[in-house]
């Protein structure tokens, strides 16, 4: 009687271990279940939702994403086009580039054609250049190298890249006049559009501003486009941020003739506070006079900034070409 009493309790106990072990494996699985799916979770929450084929993105450093149609790396940061404008954001700023899926890669079992480019006949990408952009606006270039993708052109230590989309067509120096000594073909500054050079040297002469430092400001911040809007909300054809228009009272910041006297007035009080310094004048431009300020009125240390000077010094300080009148009807410039 006894024995079976122990025979029992020993049942009873193997069943209870048993069911325990169900118990806790069940749970077990229940838990690695949901660490995956926190796992997958968390995964997305970091990469983002998956992109289609095709599709291209911008992932910031603070997380942020932004869908654009292309993006591209360059000596001077981040290039990306959205809505059939281009922008430029530094290096540090952009985490990644994130794109779509690829293609499916082609069946084994296809051959594949190879096709060896021909060496350029002559080579023309060290001959001082004209790049007209659609529109009418133009960049002088000490040599320019075509791409598919566009147009490599250097004016002086920089590279700048122009995409294929905003060329209209390029003009190259006569290589049998620079081979004798002769003259560059006369040099001058036009935005394309008549009205606009107007706006330019009225504004500078209005507010004591060189017209060339305008359009050289203008150029870089816009590429002359007055419906250019930046990811940090600076708007026109100079770039203005909503706190700058209201100081100076641009109510329409992509009206040129509004954005224009703004960003002129701006500069003007920026060459006063700076005495004339025009390299600080810029860095307060790009990174405000508050940053020029905190850095004992010196050039802040940041790359975008520093890049910023040294591209629009170099065009400004250089041999200044005279206005020439805009050969284009436009009313107002913008590139594609």
């Amino acid at each position: 009687m006894i024995n079976n009493r122990k025979l029992l309790q020993v049942c009873a106990l193997a069943a209870a271990f048993w069911l325990s072990a169900e118990v806790c494996g069940v749970y077990g699985q229940r838990r690695s279940r949901h660490s995956r799916h926190r796992a997958a979770q968390s995964k997305v929450a970091e990469d983002g939702p998956p992109l289609a084929e095709g599709e291209v993105r911008l992932r910031l450093i603070d997380g942020t994403r932004i869908p654009v149609d292309d993006a591209w790396e360059s000596p001077q940061g981040i290039w990306y086009r959205k809505s059939g404008i281009t922008h430029l954001v530094a290096r540090d700023h952009v985490k990644a580039i994130e794109r779509g899926t690829a293609a499916k890669p082609p069946d084994e079992s296809q051959e594949t054609t190879v096709t060896v480019a021909e060496p350029p006949q002559s080579n023309d990408s060290d001959r001082p250049a004209w790049i007209f952009l659609h529109g009418g606006a133009k960049v002088e270039a000490d040599s320019a190298t075509e791409s598919a993708a566009g147009v490599w052109y250097r004016r002086g230590p920089l590279s700048i890249f122009i995409e294929r989309s905003r060329i209209d067509h390029i003009e190259r120096e006569d290589p049998e006049s620079l081979a004798k000594g002769g003259l560059k073909k006369e040099r001058g500054w036009s935005t394309g559009s008549r009205r606009l050079d107007a706006l330019i040297r009225q504004s500078g002469a209005k507010y004591k501003v060189d017209p060339y430092l305008i359009f050289c400001v203008m150029e870089q911040e816009s590429h002359f486009n007055s419906r250019a809007l930046s990811p940090r909300g600076a708007q026109g054809l100079m770039q203005l941020m909503p706190g700058t228009s209201a100081r100076f009272g641009v109510r329409r910041p992509h009206d040129p003739a509004q954005n224009v006297t703004g960003g002129t007035r701006y500069l003007r009080q920026l060459l006063d506070r700076f005495n004339g310094r025009v390299d600080l004048v810029l860095a307060s431009y790009n990174a405000g006079e508050g940053a020029v300020i905190r850095f004992g009125h010196r050039v802040p240390p940041y790359r975008e900034t520093r890049a910023y000077v040294k591209r629009v010094t170099y065009r400004y300080r250089g041999p200044k070409p005279p206005a020439r009148k805009a050969t284009g009807n436009a009313t107002s410039a913008g590139g594609t």
